[in-house]
């Protein structure tokens, strides 16, 4: 006879190592809730690796394109103030070296800015096709592989150093091939979050979830700026080990579903438990299951509110992208109390823009849900990161305070509804009732909004490249522009959620005017 305890050995054969030897150790099966928080932490850690390893390149542009660009200060100034003496520039050529060909020419930002849109433009492409693949497979296995191969390019690109390379189709080609492989994390990583979370207070929950993105900004830049002293191929080749070990962890531990590691779902927060007094709505998994087919790419573009937040965040990570790969280059070309900062020091400093997006992207997601209004809070943060911009490049130079305070508060603005749209609002989306729960839907739809706007992070890059070589304050121009753009597109949404928002207020009046009957 069969005993009720056998289907369980049936499960173990898809448990990761890491989970065996802890339940081994333990001598009982984890709890479901210690599942979940294995995965918030394995996800965290492994999304953020894949940002530290995507920030070396900000940090190590200043080293390998060292010349200051005293035309980049004077064209279209708003201020001019600031501008240095003859003598502080050549003080600054002499903290950041003779560079590295081919980048240390004269259209060096311009083929610094080409290799960013190389990587971006491939990760763009590869997100289209991320989400589809790793519905098909194994997501742990698919995101190790995304993640070591994405170490061992990173680090490709640092040997360049030792090796001498001072070809530009190496460096342009190993960060296409790095690109391909972080475009595995960003749908592997919510999918298994998904399989775990249900949607109470799901904006805050990713909004702190979020926060991997600043974190992993933060570590690259301080890493990579640590290093430089040593030599900037270990800007690249460290961030570059670290992804790939943190990939060796997911492999070990990460449990992609509660079905494949037998945990019982029968916590209140299960994304599948169904209690007495309401519904907990899943992120992924449907409640009642039904038949799971593809949606079609133009399909998935009709769902409302899909378009708009797409298009919403091509403009949204054009300008945090370009803060991404540009600040610490800006920073170390600008002088802050008529001094110029190191590579290093530039680094460092341009953390604190991540911090602000850590506290950005929590504030949004708890507004939006304290509101119930996932446009009108991305709206408002684009609106405001505006006079956010304008006021860090007019004033950031002022001194070192103003400048930390005004980098933060930007940060803070350009981040929030960068994380609120790139997690909430793509679950929200991709839990839509014309979907009917459908998983694979959600993988395509998560593929279009990210793709989208990680093509808008690809062009932001490549066109500062261009334009900073001419003007500094024109980029800024083009930044606060996109974000003006950004919020207009979610006109439309924000409109009805405003217009339903009045409806229910007057509802509520409505049932409280109401006399009460007693009968008798």
């Amino acid at each position: 006879m069969i005993s009720m305890s056998e289907p369980a050995p049936e499960r173990n054969y898809s448990k990761p190592p890491g989970i065996r030897l802890l339940e081994y150790i333990k001598k009982s099966p984890l709890s479901y809730k210690t599942h979940q928080a294995i995965v918030l932490i394995v996800t965290f850690l492994a999304y953020a690796s894949y940002h530290a390893a995507r920030k070396t390149t900000s940090v190590v542009k200043s080293t390998l394109d060292p010349e200051s660009s005293d035309v980049s200060l004077k064209f279209f100034p708003w201020r001019m103030t600031y501008l240095s003496e003859p003598a502080e520039g050549r003080r600054l050529s002499r903290i950041l070296g003779d560079g590295w060909a081919p980048f240390n020419g004269s259209d060096g930002t311009a083929l610094l800015g080409e290799v960013d849109l190389a990587f971006l433009a491939v990760y763009a492409i590869g997100m289209y096709f991320s989400g589809h693949l790793g519905d098909r497979t194994n997501l742990r296995i698919f995101l190790t592989i995304g993640m070591v191969g994405a170490g061992v390019f990173t680090s490709l690109f640092g040997i360049g150093y030792w090796a001498n390379i001072h070809t530009f189709y190496y460096f342009l080609g190993v960060q296409m091939l790095a690109g391909l492989f972080q475009s595995t994390g960003w749908p592997s990583v919510v999918a298994v979050v998904g399989n775990w979370f249900g949607k109470k207070k799901r904006g805050l929950i990713m909004g702190i979830w979020n926060a991997h993105t600043s974190v992993g900004n933060i570590t690259g830049s301080l890493v990579a700026s640590a290093l430089l002293k040593y030599g900037w191929g270990w800007s690249f080749v460290v961030p570059g080990l670290i992804i790939a070990t943190v990939g060796v962890v997911v492999f070990l531990f990460l449990p992609v579903s509660p079905d494949s590691v037998g945990a019982e779902e029968d916590e209140l927060d299960s994304p599948k438990k169904c209690g007495a007094a309401g519904v907990t709505e899943p992120l992924l998994e449907p409640e009642v299951k039904v038949k799971e087919s593809a949606v079609g790419f133009l399909e998935a573009w009709k769902i409302p509110g899909v378009a708009p937040f797409a298009l919403c965040l091509f403009f949204s990570k054009l300008v945090a992208y370009t803060f991404l790969y540009w600040l610490p280059f800006y920073i170390s070309h600008t002088a802050i109390d008529g001094k110029y900062l190191s590579s290093e020091a530039s680094g460092n400093l341009s953390t604190l823009f991540d911090v602000g997006g850590v506290l950005g992207g929590i504030l949004a997601g708890h507004i939006s849900d304290r509101l119930d209004a996932r446009a009108i809070t991305a709206a408002s943060f684009m609106y405001c990161a505006i006079p956010a911009l304008f006021f860090y490049r007019s004033y950031g130079h002022v001194s070192m305070a103003v400048n930390i305070a005004l980098m933060f508060i930007t940060g803070m603005f350009v981040n929030g509804p960068y994380a609120l749209i790139t997690t909430a609002v793509s679950a929200d989306l991709g839990t839509h009732s014309s979907l009917r729960g459908n998983s694979r839907a959600l993988a395509t739809v998560t593929a279009i909004i990210d793709g989208t706007g990680s093509v808008g992070a690809a062009i932001g890059p490549l066109l500062t490249g261009y334009i900073s070589a001419k003007s500094w304050s024109a980029v800024f121009t083009m930044l606060m522009a996109a974000a003006l753009i950004a919020g207009l597109l979610l006109t439309r949404l924000v409109v009805a959620e405003v217009a339903a928002k009045i409806e229910e207020s007057r509802l509520r009046s409505a049932s409280r005017s109401q006399p009460t009957v007693i009968d008798v």
